[in-house]
């Protein structure tokens, strides 16, 4: 690997990093920043539908605003390099507190990231958050 690869596997897993933290501060401008304007979200997975960056960000600004709490625990980040692009898959754990409830909801799964080398760094032209389990979930179907 050369070092040129390294240190752009180090900036795409940072990337991902300020994500979570900024999905868990709900900084809203610095998750902005993580995309490209052109984004496509997807966060099916937990039942909103996919779309442009600005509209998937305001839905989920609106639902995330309503938890008391969130951390994300981002490992197992795994980059395939091609030139200015890359592949990336990052399994995420979270801990969260929903509105009205005392005990901690838990669910966990994979991020999935397409991105590409701007002039500001890297950013993420495609994610697709998949959701593989929830544990503690008020909807039974998601327990």
């Amino acid at each position: 690997m050369t070092p040129q690869e390294l240190s752009d596997k180090q900036e795409i897993a940072e990337l991902v990093y300020r994500y979570a933290t900024a999905v868990d501060t709900k900084d809203w401008k610095r998750m902005t920043s993580v995309f490209t304007e052109d984004a496509h979200l997807d966060y099916s997975s937990v039942g909103y539908a996919p779309g442009p960056r600005d509209e998937v960000l305001a839905i989920l600004q609106k639902a995330l605003d309503q938890l008391p709490m969130t951390q994300h625990f981002v490992t197992n980040i795994e980059v395939d390099l091609d030139g200015d692009t890359a592949r990336v898959r990052a399994m995420f754990y979270n801990p969260m507190r929903l509105p009205g409830m005392t005990e901690l909801t838990y669910c966990g799964g994979n991020y999935h990231h397409e991105v590409v080398r701007t002039a500001d760094g890297w950013k993420s032209c495609r994610l697709i958050e998949e959701s593989l389990w929830f544990s503690n979930h008020p909807d039974p179907a998601k327990n």
